[in-house]
């Protein structure tokens, strides 16, 4: 039987991120993806000019209609969120399904280069906080990472070497499993190799220990790249993949769809050009 992910998230018409992102690879993973929108949207906040339609208020439809038809999901992933009443929306929900089989993935999508976006409050940063503490695997930036643990972004980037780094991040990681999460990936991590290579890292961190995964660093920033990543972990975790195998695997997916990005000199705004590298998902 096909495995399901209840996918809560926003969807947004231009920039190929948030749900049109998680559909797009929990299908060709084989996992069917059931979006519950948080906001629609014209197009992702990047771009200079966009309407975007909240929807607080219809969440509830959702989760009672859902349960009147007696749904069962395998995994349950929540993105980008507009405001703390959506995720008490989240946590009814979760209340609702998730069940001893059901995983809980958090991508905490929080701010970026070592800011939050500026819709975080103090409240909205508590709330998160809880709800990644009850999640069993998430997926922060190096900023939201910082965000969660109350951690100095500057200070952790200013390490003299990439081993001190992933240190650093592994050891914060592990406290913050130790808190609640079985697993946190932490995502888009860049630094320099001994041989003075740019890479840009994936870090696996569990109570136990921790595992980088490295890839070339390509350049280039794009909307929905974390999006992809979340995406591709939370099918790989419905399809009962081991996790490093489904971190290498979205890894090589993202790196191949950067470096055609890249080239064709697509606009940040507008997303990684992925879909022709949907394949490598198979």
């Amino acid at each position: 039987m096909t495995k399901k992910i209840a996918v809560i998230n926003d969807l947004s018409g231009f920039g190929r991120c948030s749900l049109t992102a998680a559909i797009s690879v929990l299908s060709v993973m084989g996992v069917q993806a059931c979006p519950l929108p948080t906001a629609i949207l014209t197009a992702q906040t990047g771009y200079p000019s966009y309407y975007c339609d909240n929807y607080t208020d219809k969440m509830e439809y959702f989760r009672s209609e859902w349960k009147k038809m007696n749904q069962h999901f395998d995994g349950i992933y929540t993105g980008f969120v507009a405001d703390e009443r959506q995720i008490t929306q989240i946590f009814r929900f979760t209340e609702t399904f998730k069940s001893p089989d059901t995983f809980l993935l958090v991508d905490p999508v929080m701010g970026d280069d070592g800011q939050p976006y500026p819709i975080y409050t103090p409240t909205l940063l508590e709330k998160m906080h809880e709800l990644a503490i009850s999640a069993d695997i998430i997926t922060p930036n190096l900023t939201e990472l910082c965000l969660l643990t109350d951690s100095d972004y500057q200070t952790l980037i200013s390490h003299a070497s990439p081993d001190e780094l992933i240190q650093t991040i592994g050891t914060l990681g592990q406290e913050f499993c130790n808190r609640g999460p079985g697993h946190v990936i932490v995502t888009g991590i860049r630094f320099q190799d001994r041989d003075g290579i740019a890479k840009m890292g994936n870090l696996l961190v569990d109570s136990e220990g921790f595992s980088l995964f490295s890839f070339p660093y390509i350049g280039g920033s794009y909307s929905g790249t974390g999006d992809l990543f979340a995406s591709c972990i939370a099918a790989g975790t419905a399809r009962g993949y081991a996790l490093p195998s489904v971190i290498q695997t979205a890894g090589d997916f993202l790196e191949q769809s950067l470096i055609h990005s890249v080239k064709e000199q697509i606009p940040r705004n507008d997303g990684v050009d992925y879909e022709q590298y949907l394949s490598l998902l198979l």
